[in-house]
């Protein structure tokens, strides 16, 4: 018996211990280990969907009734409606909630009470995103990058949406789905398909100024924590005199911006899909909150006027000189999610979610976006989406109420219709709001001059010129013709020397790509194998094997009819 109470006591001990054993796991490694840390006992009984207890013997199916079995019901009905449509685009994401606080007073530019007093949180969640992958896909791809950010604020839920670039791929809304297809797998190969993506975005060459952005160093970043995140629309505010201001929203990562070059992106993905969900969890988990400071660049309603370019236009970037920078606040992720399918999966984010102070941007690209948010929101949650816990705002009372769940109290039995006499709830009057709407009429004439600019200026050295073109030879290496022809012809609009340079970088890959193709036919292939589907028989003589134990009860079983 005391040899017993010792073994038992050591096995104690050492089970205490394991938690100062291996100091190597990572937060997002002992997230269930915590989970117990934080619930020594049990956290209640388990029940069925309809509340009552599951009783032991219901969870071993086998040998029993299946279909008098509620809780083997459930559970695979359940199960089998758990996916919900993926996201069309940014479909695999992460994200975390936070805060904003109000570091500087910007009352000139905007009397939105999220910015208006110096000092102010305002309690908020971020959606990380990569734009093309799907839901299982790698974070490590050369492309686009979310940060989708839903303010909870006073006046209702402020959304702003940005990307890891300051330029957008083009600014008619119809070209969308276009473009995405181009971008996303080949119908029949099931693989992404270089000349599909070269095809649109020759025939439509405005969509290659984003693209430029994504073959640079800014196209991998390091990970979520240190990308920069720009809201791509140029954003009308007002103030309390009705006065204008046009706006673009910054976010500066306060880690420093740093950047993955293709073979370090490689490496890394080679081992970890995941790299920067992961590093942002365990960053938020230890402490280390990321952190972002707001910024908007600033124009008056006179300087739009004086312009020798469009402003508001979402594929080109603001000409220095033209406009002022005003900083606003930080941007503080505090708290990892308790649950991705409720925080993240579910979590709508609409550019159209405005509040008073910013009525918003003004050109047609933003409009489209508007509606195309909603809908498709719509498709993937359902209808009454704004009433899922994550996309709730603080205080809400409207005549949109029924259809399917969740309905929530469905504003009980006050008036279901506007206006009324019975004290429903009413609409206000907003003294600030501009009285005056600008229309902006935009041109279809493509100016290559922003693609110049940055081969020449935004790509800062020789060093990450040579990156860039790199990149673009070898994403050229597969395309077909005649789609080949025309990016060169294009580059050589942009500049010459980097068109000359793409053809010299063009050549190598094309021959890298044969002598490797070369070199696999010519490698011995590995010796067939098939695997094992069968045991063989055992190898000792125990007379109490399982093989013995299943004849003998055979046997028994015959003799007994």
């Amino acid at each position: 018996m005391k040899t017993i109470i010792a073994f038992l006591f050591c096995l104690i001990l050492y089970v205490n211990s394991d938690e100062y054993v291996n100091v190597t796991y990572q937060p997002a490694q002992r997230q269930l280990f915590d989970f117990k840390k934080e619930h020594p006992h049990p956290i209640g009984l388990w029940t069925k969907n309809a509340g009552d207890p599951v009783e032991i013997r219901d969870t071993i199916t086998i040998n029993s009734d299946q279909f008098d079995n509620q809780l083997l019901i459930d559970s695979l009905s359940t199960f089998d409606g758990e996916r919900i449509p993926e996201r069309v685009v940014h479909a695999k994401g992460t994200g975390a909630f936070g805060y904003f606080e109000v570091t500087h007073d910007v009352s000139k530019y905007t009397y939105a009470d999220v910015f208006n007093e110096v000092g102010k949180k305002t309690p908020l969640v971020v959606r990380f995103s990569t734009a093309l992958q799907n839901a299982g896909g790698t974070d490590l791809a050369r492309e686009v990058k979310g940060m989708a950010i839903k303010f909870y604020t006073e006046d209702g839920n402020l959304d702003i949406l940005c990307l890891s670039v300051p330029v957008y791929l083009y600014r008619d809304p119809g070209i969308f789905p276009n473009v995405v297809h181009g971008g996303k797998r080949n119908p029949q190969t099931n693989l992404m398909d270089f000349t599909s993506l070269y095809d649109i975005i020759t025939l439509k060459p405005l969509n290659l100024h984003q693209f430029f952005w994504m073959l640079s160093d800014y196209g991998i970043p390091d990970g979520y924590r240190k990308m920069d995140a720009f809201a791509i629309h140029t954003f009308e505010l007002s103030n309390i005199h009705g006065e204008t201001h046009y706006v673009r929203f910054n976010f500066r990562t306060e880690q420093g911006f740093s950047a993955l070059t293709t073979p370090q992106a490689a490496a890394i993905q080679a081992a970890d899909l995941d790299y920067f969900t992961r590093d942002l969890y365990n960053a938020i988990d230890s402490g280390d909150y990321p952190a972002w400071k707001l910024e908007m660049d600033v124009m008056t309603a006179h300087d739009i006027q004086k312009l020798d370019y469009n402003p508001f236009d979402v594929t080109r970037l603001w000409k220095n000189g033209t406009f002022h920078t005003v900083p606003i606040g930080r941007l503080v992720l505090n708290k990892n999610v308790e649950n991705q399918f409720r925080d993240v999966e579910q979590a709508a984010y609409n550019p159209g979610h405005l509040v008073p102070g910013i009525p918003g941007p003004v050109d047609f690209m933003f409009r489209g976006r508007r509606i195309f948010y909603r809908d498709t929101q719509n498709y993937r949650l359902g209808r009454n989406n704004h009433k899922i816990l994550v996309n709730m705002p603080l205080y809400e009372k409207s005549y949109v109420r029924d259809g399917r769940p969740p309905t929530k109290l469905n504003m009980k039995n006050a008036p279901n219709y506007y206006p009324n006499s019975f004290h429903g709830p009413v609409p206000y009057v907003d003294e600030h709001r501009p009285w005056k709407k600008l229309h902006v009429l935009e041109s279809n004439a493509v100016d290559l001059e922003p693609l110049w600019y940055f081969y020449n200026y935004i790509l800062e050295d020789e060093a990450h010129k040579q990156r860039f073109i790199t990149n673009l030879a070898a994403s050229l290496a597969p395309v077909t013709p005649p789609v080949i022809q025309r990016v060169f012809k294009i580059l050589h609009l942009i500049d010459e020397d980097l068109a000359k340079r793409t053809r010299a970088a063009y050549d190598v890959a094309v021959a890298a790509a044969a002598a490797q193709q070369a070199a696999a036919k010519a490698t011995d292939p590995s010796p067939k194998r098939n695997y094992p589907t069968a045991e063989g028989p055992p190898k000792h003589n125990d007379t109490k094997s399982i093989y013995r134990l299943g004849i003998h009860q055979e046997h028994v079983f015959m003799d007994h009819h």
